[in-house]
């Protein structure tokens, strides 16, 4: 399968851990394109330059954290879930909570898939692999 076009933005308050997502995602397919931001603020800014015209962004899949300052994953993902322009984009919560009721009320919101980040490297690469297959292999293949 080749993610050649695919944009993938990576929503992340710790640099290394979008550091790694990035490296999982371009060891995989070096073509893909990964867009990074430090908070939901930074991706809905980023998210309204195109929302504002009728053309859908340039985004195949939004990796959200949970908890970030400033917007975090659930308010960025309530925004583009509200967006009729936006909605249809699959977002994924990849995060180190778990917890029952952030992940019920992620759900209730709007999340299309909700992954706790895993402790290893080669974890990581086996979820980047089920996230291409749920995800990327239909709408880019």
């Amino acid at each position: 399968m080749n993610l050649a076009k695919t944009v993938i933005y990576v929503v992340d308050d710790d640099a290394d851990d979008r550091y790694f997502l990035r490296k999982s995602f371009q060891e995989s397919d070096p073509s893909v394109t990964i867009v990074e931001a430090e908070d939901g603020g930074h991706l809905l800014a980023m998210l309204d330059t195109w929302s504002q015209g009728v053309t859908p962004p340039p985004v195949h899949l939004i990796l959200l954290d949970m908890n970030m300052p400033k917007v975090n994953g659930l308010e960025a993902l309530t925004a583009i879930k509200a967006n009729p322009i936006l909605r249809h984009i699959p977002t994924v919560m990849i995060s180190t909570s778990a917890e029952p009721a952030q992940v019920a009320q992620a759900y209730e919101n709007g999340i299309n898939s909700y992954i706790q980040k895993p402790s290893s490297s080669f974890n990581l690469d086996l979820i980047v692999q089920a996230i291409k297959v749920c995800f990327l292999d239909a709408a880019v293949g």
